[in-house]
């Protein structure tokens, strides 16, 4: 069985405040884009993983993908599989590519050996994975809050809009950035701002915390996002903590010349 595990990107984050137990209560629309992985699953003889395209750190025992397996396999006692994940989704780039790859597990796994599992049920098992990784059972626009483990419905549709996104090789540390970032309440409510207010009236109240910290760290990726401005977008951000950066434009804005473009095209 084969899916295509795709990314995602924050339309504003906002860091609200330091929690208790070390982690941050934050506030984050996420939308799915089309930039995606290939992942395939098959019965075999003994368990397998592989993986070509974007080469993958770390030890292979800790990817979120064999994680899923071995949760499910505890509770359902499966037979093996073979595992072959094609990489396109840059790694630590705010696009959740390696939650999408541990989500996407589960959904496959319970089809290839109809466990009957409902989405709910599913999204329980990801949350063990990862924050993020319950967004992507469903797949669909949603509010985050808490942790980022808590999911409301928010009502935004970009169908029609173009994006590009523009994946530079600069690796900025999840752990730095949260411990550089100020946290606060934002001047405007988020989800009313996405609702209600037009895309090009974003710029100044949908806002990206990590941006002050990360930009004064890694300012090329602040002129990204000045140029992606000037070349028309009504829109501009970098997504989770960095380092991709994205434009949202009203209409094709053609050849950009910018370099390091991962993903451009209309949004359906």
């Amino acid at each position: 069985m084969v899916v295509f595990p795709n990314a995602k990107i924050n339309l504003g984050l906002n860091i609200l405040s330091k929690r208790e137990d070390g982690y941050h209560n934050i506030s984050s629309a996420f939308y799915p884009i089309p930039l995606q992985d290939v992942l395939e699953m098959l019965p075999a003889k003994q368990l397998q993983f592989d993986t070509s395209g974007l080469g993958i750190p770390g030890n292979t025992e800790s990817n979120l993908i064999l994680k899923a397996y071995h949760l499910l396999q505890s509770k359902y006692n499966l037979p093996p599989v073979h595992i072959h994940l094609h990489k396109v989704i840059p790694m630590g780039a705010g696009l959740g590519g390696g939650s999408a790859d541990a989500a996407y597990a589960i959904k496959v796994l319970n089809e290839l050996f109809e466990l009957g599992l409902t989405p709910d049920t599913m999204e329980g098992y990801a949350g063990y994975l990862g924050s993020d990784c319950p967004f992507f059972i469903r797949n669909k626009p949603i509010l985050a809050e808490g942790t980022g483990n808590v999911f409301s419905d928010i009502a935004i549709d970009l169908s029609g809009k173009w994006l590009v996104l523009i994946c530079p090789n600069i690796h900025v540390s999840t752990v730095e950035a949260y411990s550089r970032v100020n946290t606060g309440k934002p001047q405007y409510n988020l989800k009313e701002t996405i609702e209600t207010t037009p895309i090009a009236e974003w710029k100044d109240r949908v806002k990206n915390d990590f941006e002050d910290s990360v930009f004064q760290l890694h300012p090329h990726l602040a002129e990204i996002k000045d140029e992606l401005y000037r070349l028309g977008a009504a829109y501009a951000s970098m997504t989770g903590s960095g380092s991709s950066i994205y434009g949202l434009f009203e209409a094709d804005p053609g050849k950009l010349p910018l370099a390091d473009i991962c993903w451009q095209g209309q949004l359906s």
